[in-house]
């Protein structure tokens, strides 16, 4: 079973391309002209064990809000396609994880159902020139294009990059568990019979 997808989105404000593979071996190659992000996302696939290409080019010049939210909707749109029927799959997964001072825990169910719980206060508002509340926004498109239950929390933190490093690191984490597949089930783990 090959558990890959590619997807594209082209607005009037944002050119994103993303290819996902679930089963893969930690590779990236991001560009998505904010380099802060291109880090993040380069560090998801790193600490789960994904394949991920993502092409990207928005209206920076006015704000990165259209790229932040549109890179949330076309990673979680692409998941949810490589992921197809789910069958298989463990569903849930979590993961505290350290990075130094900060403790940042992400617990996730593959439900079909979109409901975010974020609860991540930076001390700093920026990291360079990027508004850190835009992470809200990417978080929040990608739950709802994967329909994913997704609890975001950083226990405590000090610093705003390992913050955020923290957050990407272990929703990687988390995510792998969720996605993996369990040997002893032989169809979709719910007893409605599907998840959608």
């Amino acid at each position: 079973m090959s558990r890959k997808a590619t997807e594209k989105r082209h607005t009037n404000e944002t050119k994103i391309e993303i290819s996902f593979t679930v089963d893969g071996e930690g590779k990236a190659d991001v560009n998505t002209g904010i380099s802060f992000m291109d880090h993040m996302l380069t560090l998801f696939a790193r600490h789960g064990f994904f394949d991920l290409t993502v092409k990207a080019s928005g209206d920076l010049d006015i704000d990165a809000h259209h790229t932040m939210e549109d890179l949330g909707i076309v990673l979680g749109t692409v998941i949810r396609k490589a992921l197809g029927d789910k069958k298989g799959i463990r569903r849930y997964g979590f993961f505290i994880l350290p990075m130094d001072e900060t403790l940042a825990r992400v617990v996730l169910d593959l439900s079909g159902r979109a409901c975010l719980v974020y609860e991540v206060e930076p001390a700093a508002r920026y990291i360079k020139e990027l508004d850190v509340r835009l992470f809200r926004e990417f978080f929040q498109a990608l739950t709802n294009n994967l329909a994913l239950n997704l609890h975001v929390d950083v226990i405590r933190g000090e610093d705003v990059h390992h913050v955020f490093e923290g957050v990407f690191k272990a929703f990687a984490r988390a995510l792998d568990c969720a996605t993996s597949l369990e040997p002893r089930e032989k169809g979709v783990p719910t007893t409605k019979g599907m998840l959608d």
